[in-house]
C-alpha cells in the first residue's frame, strides 16, 4: 500500500557550538526528551551512556550527547511556503520476526519518523504487510529477503497535489486487463496455489487491473491457513494466507505420489546421521535411494527417505462400503455416551444424504461400539474383505483395537475425537481432531511478530500443559523474553517503564478453554486498555465474549484461533443449517456438527475406487471445522492441523 504524505517545509537556523558534548540532567527530563533535543535516538543516547540504560536518570547526571564532541542545538521556525521539494519513499515487505524496534535499528530511522510515514503502523505489522521507509534507507540497509515494493515521489506545495510513481520489482507484477490466475501462474512458472500463498486474500477478492501482486518469493506449501474474519467495523476481512516461517516436525518433509516416496529437503545445519536418526532409516538405505550423497550433503537437496505404504483402493463392488462405529451402548445396556452418539449420527446422516443426492454410490453400515466389555463383539461385525472406510470409534483404546484388527488390509480408519501420539505410527489412520501443537505453534509465531521486549503473561488451566508449551516455544523463538504464567486473568498487570515511571503495555495470552476464564480474560483486557494503550492479546481458544465485546477488545488487537464455530453468513453453512432444521426441527448440537463435518469431509475426498488418500492433502472447511491433514511422521498417521484465525483490529 503506497502512503501519501505532505510535509510543511521549514526555515531552520542551526547554531553549532564547540562546547563540551555533555548534558546535565534537569528535573522532569526523560531520555526521550534529551535525545530529541540533541538530534539523537534513545538507542543512540543509551549507546553513549551505557550506565543509564537499565536505570532511571538522576537529577544532575552528566550525559554524553554527541559522538563528534560538539553540541548541536537546533532552533526551528515553522513557516508555510510554496517552495516545492521532493522526498522519495519506498516500501519493504514485512518479514517473519521483524518488529518496530528492529526496523528502526536496521534502517537507522527513529520510531517517531517511522510512525509519521506509517500512521497506522501497529495494525500493519503482519508478515507480508508493507512498511513505508525513506527510499535511500531501503537501498542502503535492506536485506536480500526484503522486497522494495514501490517508491513514492512526494511533491510539497501549497497548490500542487502529491504525485505518486510505482516501480515494479522482479518479485511483483502489475495486473493488466484480461489477466487471470492461469495466465499469470503460467507466465511466472508457479502453481495457482503458490500464487494464492504469495498473495493472502487474492483467491477471494480476485484480480484487479492496476493492482500489484507478488509472483515470487518464499511461501509455505505444506500448511495453509484460512483466516475467517467477520467484516465489521472492528475486524479486518482476510481470506487465505500463509505463514512464511511455519516449521514443525510434521511439515519438514513431503510425500510424492508420482514415485511413492517420502522426500525431505535438506536445511542448513542438517547432518546425514541426524537425518537417519530422525526418520529411523539405515544409512545404507538412504545412500541406495540417494547416490549423490557420496558427494556430500548440501542445503536444498531433496532426499528420498523411504517408500510410502501402498495406498488403499477398494476390492469389491461399485458402492463405497462405509462402516460407522458409535458408542450407542444398546447391546451393553450402557447409555453413558448414547446422547453424544445419537447427535453425531444425525449430522452424519445428513452428510450421507447430501453425498448420495450428488451421485455417490454408498453402502453404509452402522455398528454399536458398545463399551469396553462388548467392543470385541462389535469389531467382529466389520467385514474386512468388503469395507472401504471406517469412521469411529470415539475413544483411543477402541481405535487402537480397530487398527490392529484391519492391519493386514490397511483399511482407512477415521478417528473423530481421539488424538494421541500412541496413534501416530498407523499409516491408514486419519485423525480429525485438530492437534493442539498446531495452535501452540501459531500463537508463538503471532506473538513473535509483535514482540518488542514486553512482558508476556500466559493465563493457564489447571494442567498448565498448554501454558508450559507456549512458554518453551516463546523462549526458544524470542530473545530472552520475560514470560509469566498466571492462574487468573486478574494477575495480568501493566508493566512499569523504569525510565519514566509510566505504565507500559504487555502481551497477554489465553491458554485456557474454560468459558468463565475466557470471559474474565476479555474483561481484564478491556480494563487494561483503559490504563495503557498498545497491549497485544492472543487466545488459543474462541470465547463468545470475544464477539460480544469486539469493539473494546480490538483496542488490544486480539487475535484468537477457533474451530467448531459456524460462520452463519456463509452460503454453504446457511444451506446445511436449513437442511438440518428441516429434517430434525432444531439446530445442530456440537456433536451433530462434528458428525456432519467429519463424514462430509471424508466422503468428499473419496473416489470411486475408495482411494481416499489421493485427496488427503486438500484443505477443506466444512460447516464449522477446517480440515488440513499432514503426516505426523513418515509413513505415519494423518493428523488435522487446520484451524481458523480471527483478528480484531481498531
Amino acid at each position: 500500500m503506497i502512503k501519501k504524505f505532505f510535509v510543511l517545509s521549514a526555515l531552520a537556523t542551526v547554531l553549532t557550538a564547540s562546547a563540551q558534548a555533555t548534558h546535565k540532567v534537569e528535573p522532569k527530563e526523560t531520555p526521550y526528551g534529551i535525545a530529541k533535543k540533541y538530534g539523537l535516538t534513545v538507542a543512540e543516547l543509551y549507546q553513549l551512556n551505557p550506565q543509564v540504560k537499565d536505570g532511571a536518570l538522576g537529577i544532575g547526571d552528566v550525559l554524553k550527547v554527541s559522538k563528534s564532541g560538539k553540541v548541536v542545538t537546533t532552533t526551528t521556525t515553522p513557516k508555510v511556503t510554496t517552495t516545492t521539494s521532493t522526498a522519495k519513499t519506498g516500501a519493504i515487505i514485512l518479514q517473519p520476526k521483524q518488529t518496530i524496534y528492529g526496523i528502526t535499528k536496521q534502517y537507522h530511522i527513529s520510531e517517531a519518523d517511522l510512525r509519521k510515514l506509517n500512521p497506522d503502523l501497529d495494525s500493519h505489522m503482519k508478515i507480508g504487510d508493507q512498511v513505508i521507509l525513506p527510499l535511500e534507507s531501503i537501498k542502503k540497509y535492506a536485506e536480500s529477503t526484503e522486497v522494495v515494493a514501490s517508491t513514492t515521489t512526494t511533491t510539497t506545495s501549497t497548490t500542487h497535489p502529491t504525485k505518486t510513481a510505482t516501480v515494479e520489482s522482479k518479485d511483483f507484477y502489475l495486473v493488466k486487463e484480461k489477466d487471470n490466475y492461469y495466465k499469470i501462474s503460467r507466465a511466472f512458472n508457479i502453481t495457482q496455489k503458490q500464487l494464492f500463498a504469495l498473495n493472502p486474500g487474492l483467491e477471494d477478492k480476485g484480480l484487479k487491473v492496476g493492482e500489484q501482486i507478488r509472483v515470487a518469493g518464499d511461501a509455505v506449501t505444506t500448511t495453509t491457513e484460512i483466516e475467517d474474519v467477520k467484516p465489521t467495523k472492528t475486524t479486518t476481512t482476510t481470506s487465505t494466507s500463509n505463514d512464511n516461517n511455519t516449521t514443525s516436525n510434521s511439515t519438514n518433509y513431503s510425500t510424492s505420489n508420482s514415485d511413492d516416496f517420502i522426500t525431505y529437503t535438506v536445511k542448513s545445519g542438517d547432518t546425514v546421521f541426524g537425518i537417519t536418526n530422525r526418520f529411523n532409516v539405515d544409512l545404507s538405505e538412504l545412500l541406495a535411494l540417494n547416490p549423490d550423497l557420496v558427494n556430500g550433503l548440501r542445503a536444498g537437496m531433496v532426499l528420498k527417505i523411504k517408500k510410502l505404504d501402498p495406498m488403499y483402493s477398494k476390492k469389491n463392488g461399485d458402492a463405497l462400503n462405509v462402516v460407522i462405529m458409535l458408542p450407542f451402548g444398546f447391546d451393553a445396556n450402557d447409555s453413558k455416551y448414547r446422547s453424544m452418539a445419537l447427535d453425531f449420527m444425525t449430522g452424519a446422516k445428513l452428510a450421507i444424504e447430501r453425498n448420495v443426492a450428488n451421485g455417490m454410490n454408498l453402502d453404509i453400515k452402522v455398528i454399536d461400539a458398545g463399551n469396553e466389555n462388548t467392543f470385541k463383539n462389535s469389531i467382529s461385525q466389520i467385514n474386512q474383505d468388503n469395507t472401504d472406510l471406517i469412521i469411529g470409534p470415539f475413544f483411543k483404546t477402541s481405535v487402537l483395537e480397530v487398527l490392529e484388527f484391519v492391519k493386514n488390509k490397511k483399511i482407512p480408519v477415521v478417528a473423530p475425537f481421539a488424538n494421541s501420539e500412541d496413534l501416530y505410527d498407523y499409516s491408514n489412520l486419519i485423525i480429525a481432531e485438530t492437534n493442539q501443537d498446531a495452535y501452540i505453534e501459531k500463537i508463538v509465531k503471532e506473538v513473535g511478530q509483535v514482540y518488542s521486549d514486553q512482558k508476556i503473561y500466559i493465563v493457564a488451566d489447571d494442567s498448565k500443559a498448554n501454558a508450559n508449551a507456549l512458554k518453551v516455544g516463546l523462549e526458544k523463538s524470542l530473545k530472552k523474553p520475560e514470560v509469566i504464567i498466571v492462574n487468573s486473568a486478574n494477575d495480568i498487570k501493566a508493566d512499569q517503564n523504569m525510565m519514566t515511571g509510566q505504565s507500559a503495555p504487555v502481551i497477554a495470552v489465553l491458554a485456557n478453554d474454560d468459558d468463565n476464564v475466557g470471559t474474565a480474560f476479555a474483561n481484564r483486557l478491556i480494563a487494561l486498555s483503559k490504563e495503557v494503550t498498545g497491549n497485544k492479546a492472543f487466545s488459543m481458544f474462541y470465547n463468545s465474549t470475544f464477539e460480544k465485546k469486539m469493539d473494546d477488545l480490538s483496542q488490544s488487537s486480539l487475535v484468537y484461533l477457533m474451530d467448531k464455530k459456524i460462520n452463519t453468513e456463509g452460503s454453504f453453512e446457511k444451506e446445511v443449517l436449513k437442511d438440518y432444521k428441516t429434517k430434525y426441527c432444531k439446530t445442530p448440537s456440537r456433536y451433530a456438527v462434528v458428525g456432519f463435518d467429519v463424514v462430509n469431509d471424508m466422503l468428499s475426498r473419496e473416489n470411486k475406487k475408495g482411494e481416499i488418500f489421493k485427496q488427503i492433502n486438500k484443505s477443506q472447511t466444512q460447516l464449522a471445522t477446517k480440515f488440513e491433514f499432514t503426516r505426523a511422521k513418515p509413513n505415519g498417521a494423518y493428523i488435522n492441523t487446520g484451524y481458523r484465525v480471527v483478528r480484531l483490529v481498531p
